[in-house]
């Protein structure tokens, strides 16, 4: 976790680089990533000897064919997947993986950003590659992965089997298991995905086990009942596991094997609990093509005829915003009362540490923008990433580029 106290929260602008500079330098500027402390901003960049990621305008030593899916970890580091000679692997602060890859794509990272993970290629062969050593295992396919907040547990979707085009047989016998930590447990399905994991070496995954039967394996046990269909489950901080699942009279949650809500909806997906575990929410449709928020078994009044998406719950848990869309247009409900502004876009809404404001960015006639509370800032950006709180919640940092440079801000909230 980071410590974002330490931050610079005084109020004022400091133009950190100058992007039109950069480009003016180099044949080709590519994926710019900003740090969250808003101190760095990263670019891959093409020059003569070939392509180098720099931050703040400062290249790093090595150079490579290629980079790509530059961001920075919770620990400040530029990370980076690189290729040179035919060979990726993945570049960290400018040093390299000693392990070379045919490919490799799809990181994932620890809550606090010290273990990374990503999927790699080798040959025919599929595995994963753990701070910088592969999987001693291969497979023919990896179809998705997931690591827990402490590093310490991957769980993996993997083809064990191998299937030629038509043959349902092979498939329905199962050619898909579940691997976890490098070991394949045993059970083979038709399908596996959806996997996640918690801290304490949880893991929980999506299984498919007939044509038109679904459950879930917990801890490598599979779960006795059968559903019509199930969605991807989620970890309650109890350890307990929570999953959207299909039975004849509709959806519902399920806890450990045993549904616990009496609603039945057409849909429901997306779940989220609050900080304390104690707040279950979820995206639901009540009736068909309308779409809400449900919380803790109740729906919210309001719906939306196109989309809701993820339920994101305030530090205290009393509160929860929504980015929802109807009409072509997209907005924020917050508690199922929606911002009277709509937009062309809009981005996942942020909390103050105290619960009482949200902000996000949007897009509205190609203009980036931010809003706080329904209020829409006049000011607009060139680029702009998510906003942050500080600790008192009573100023907001702004990471953006403008007029061609990369500003970092720190405005107060009542100055919108």
């Amino acid at each position: 976790m980071q410590d974002i106290a330490s931050w610079d929260w005084e109020t004022g602008e400091k133009a950190v680089a100058d992007i039109g500079e950069i480009r003016s330098r180099y044949e080709e500027v590519r994926e710019l990533a900003v740090s969250d402390d808003g101190e760095k901003i990263a670019a891959a960049v093409k020059g003569d000897e070939g392509i180098t990621p720099c931050v703040n305008g400062e290249l790093w030593d090595a150079t490579f064919d290629k980079a790509w899916c530059l961001r920075f970890l919770p620990t400040g580091n530029l990370f980076a997947l690189v290729m040179k000679d035919d060979e990726w692997t993945v570049g960290v602060e400018g040093k390299t993986w000693e392990e070379k890859f045919d490919f490799a794509w799809n990181p994932r990272f620890s809550a606090d950003g010290t273990g990374i993970m990503v999927q790699i290629k080798s040959g025919m062969d599929y595995s994963l590659a753990v701070n910088g050593k592969a999987w001693e295992k291969t497979f023919r396919s990896i179809r998705e992965f997931a690591i827990s907040p402490n590093g310490q547990t991957v769980i993996a979707a993997a083809q064990v089997e191998p299937l030629k085009e038509g043959d349902t047989e092979k498939f329905f016998a199962g050619v898909w298991a579940v691997a976890v930590n490098d070991e394949v447990l045993n059970g083979k399905f038709p399908n596996v995905w959806g996997p996640v994991a918690a801290d304490g070496g949880k893991t929980a995954v999506e299984v498919r086990t007939g044509i038109r039967e679904f459950t879930l394996m917990q801890d490598g046990v599979l779960w006795p009942d059968r559903y019509d269909m199930i969605w991807e489950p989620c970890f309650a901080p109890s350890g307990s596991l929570l999953v959207p699942v299909k039975l004849p009279g509709g959806w519902t949650l399920a806890r450990d094997g045993k549904t616990v809500w009496t609603g039945r909806y057409v849909q429901l997906f997306r779940l989220r609990l609050s900080p304390d575990g104690s707040r279950i929410a979820g995206v639901a449709a009540p009736s068909f093509g309308n779409w809400t928020v449900v919380v803790d078994d109740v729906p919210w009044p309001t719906t939306w005829s196109e989309a809701v998406l993820d339920p994101i719950f305030s530090p205290d848990g009393r509160r929860i915003a929504a980015v929802v869309r109807s009409n072509g247009e997209w907005s924020v409900a917050v508690n199922g009362d929606a911002w009277n502004a709509t937009f062309d876009m809009v981005w996942d809404p942020v909390f103050s540490p105290g619960s009482d404001h949200v902000a996000a960015r949007v897009e509205k006639n190609g203009a980036l923008s931010l809003v706080i509370d329904g209020r829409l800032s006049r000011r607009c950006y060139e680029m702009l990433w998510n906003p942050l709180f500080s600790p008192d919640g009573k100023k907001l940092l702004i990471r953006a580029v403008e007029k061609g440079k990369y500003v970092r801000s720190v405005v107060p909230v009542d100055a919108f």
